[in-house]
This record gives C-alpha cells, structure tokens and sequence, in this order.
C-alpha cells in the first residue's frame, strides 16, 4: 500500500534480528512536504480571516491588526481584507511549513546517516586484526 512504511528484516549470522517495531519506525517517517505545507498554510488562513472578522464583528474596533498591510499587500481590517489576508496567510503559511518540514526530514536524514555510518565503522573497526 502506498505510503506505508516497510520495515526490513536483517541477517545477522544466520539468524533474522528483529526489526524496529512500526510505532517506532514512524517516528523517523520523513514529513510529506506539501501535505505539511497546505496544513500550516490553512491554519494560518483560518486564523488570519477569523481575526479580522472577529475585529469587523466586535464592538471595539482594534487597529493593530492592519498592521499586516505592511506584509501583506492590499489587506485592510474591511470585508474584502478578510479574502486578501486568507490568501497571502495561506501562501506564507506553506512555504513556512514546506520549509519546516524539508528542514526536519534533511536533518533526520543526515542525523540517521551519520550513526548509521558510526555503527558500521564501529563493527569493522577491528578488521585489520583478523588479517
């Protein structure tokens, strides 16, 4: 099935060790970079929007928000503000979390390469002895 993790058995002298247990497998599952990307990017849209609705909508008008222009372009505490935040916080949002995530699997990935590689370095460290 697409997108599960498999699981490699190894051979050790003849005998099959034991491979990591899936829940612990899962813990090093790299990060689907878009899927994680489109999350922040709508949590991000959410928030923003229900901000400023929560500002239209309430009685005391808080003027901090329309400080986003300054990031965002066109975006105003106004009712077509609430369409142009969503949209500029979604794309901030994703490239946030596209680089959240790349950053977490190359870390991850170069973080298993280098124990991995001590581990095998480890194991044939004495070769020369038993030449």
């Amino acid at each position: 099935m697409p997108g599960e993790l498999q699981v490699q058995e190894e051979m050790v002298d003849g005998t099959v060790v034991d491979p990591i247990p899936p829940s612990t497998a899962l813990l090093f599952a790299p990060i689907d970079k878009r899927a994680f990307g489109v999350a922040i990017g709508t949590a991000s849209a959410l928030l923003v929007a229900g901000a400023t609705i929560a500002v239209l909508v309430g009685d005391d008008p808080w003027l901090g928000l329309s400080l986003l222009s300054q990031y965002f372009a066109g975006y105003s505490v106004s009712w077509p503000g609430v369409l142009i935040g969503a949209l500029w916080a979604f794309g901030a949002g994703f490239i946030a979390g596209w680089l959240i995530a790349f950053t977490r699997n190359l870390t991850l990935a170069v973080s298993l390469f280098l124990i991995r590689s001590k581990v095998e370095l480890d194991e044939t460290s004495d070769f020369l002895d038993h030449i």
